[in-house]
């Protein structure tokens, strides 16, 4: 197809040239596939490895300990939000990784790293946003600081964290467009390698924003609905605590 016939077509033809013709809507639900899948994998490294570096950051700062290791996490946080991803993404995949042969492994693992040191940001917010007592409380019923920790700080840290959390991987969505840059097959992709066939760049990009407006709408009703139901159960415990206490003055 040559621009003069390009030219020619009526939207209704471009479009299904751009995405019906020769199937190529399977080009499209591929690249989504590899999209969502990136991004599941990465938050998923992101989270775990976060959460690591903010424990021991958070511990650092309230006892004094695992000062190597704080030192060690400090300067990972510090270099990975202070270079572009994209940067990130060329150094693991066409040095460290450059022997893996799967690029979508060392797509999730480039975003993975990244995303962890700024989970870990989110993740020492969580802790620091509970109180100092709590700690005290569970060293006073017998645990040890690491039980507390587990069992009392972390999961209000992570409840606390789970919008933004959810933010992240939403931005994760999107950001993961620049594997393209690597020959990985992903949405960001796809719009691309339609055009080197249709000579048509409008409608390649429309169909592949509509579809990550799709996906990020989808999951920022998600991210709402859950933001709704952790208020509600903050206010059903507030209310629990409220009604305790008077039964308790009564």
């Amino acid at each position: 197809m040559n621009l003069s016939i390009l030219n020619a077509m009526t939207l209704t033809e471009r479009f299904r040239a751009a995405f019906i013709t020769q199937d190529r809507w399977k080009l499209y639900l591929t690249g989504l596939g590899n999209t969502l899948l990136i991004s599941l994998l990465a938050v998923i490294i992101g989270v775990v490895l976060g959460y690591i570096i903010a424990i021991v950051r958070f511990t650092n700062k309230t006892t004094g300990k695992l000062k190597f290791l704080n030192a060690i996490f400090k300067i990972y946080v510090t270099v990975i939000r202070g270079t572009p991803v994209v940067l990130q993404l060329f150094i693991m995949y066409f040095i460290i990784l450059a022997s893996m042969k799967s690029g979508i492994i060392v797509g999730a693992i480039t975003f993975g790293l990244n995303s962890a040191a700024y989970v870990a940001e989110i993740a020492r917010s969580g802790f620091e946003s509970i109180d100092d007592g709590q700690m005290e409380a569970g060293r006073s019923l017998g645990l040890s600081g690491a039980q507390t920790m587990i069992r009392i700080i972390l999961p209000q840290a992570l409840r606390n964290t789970l919008p933004p959390l959810f933010n992240e991987f939403i931005s994760l969505v999107k950001e993961t467009a620049v594997v393209g840059y690597v020959g990985i097959l992903d949405l960001g992709k796809v719009p691309g390698l339609v055009q080197s066939r249709t000579f048509d760049y409008l409608f390649p990009l429309l169909i592949a924003s509509a579809m990550y407006l799709v996906v990020v709408m989808v999951l920022t009703l998600i991210l709402h609905k859950l933001e709704k139901y952790l208020s509600k159960s903050d206010r059903v415990s507030h209310e629990r605590i409220r009604d305790a206490g008077r039964a308790n003055n009564e």
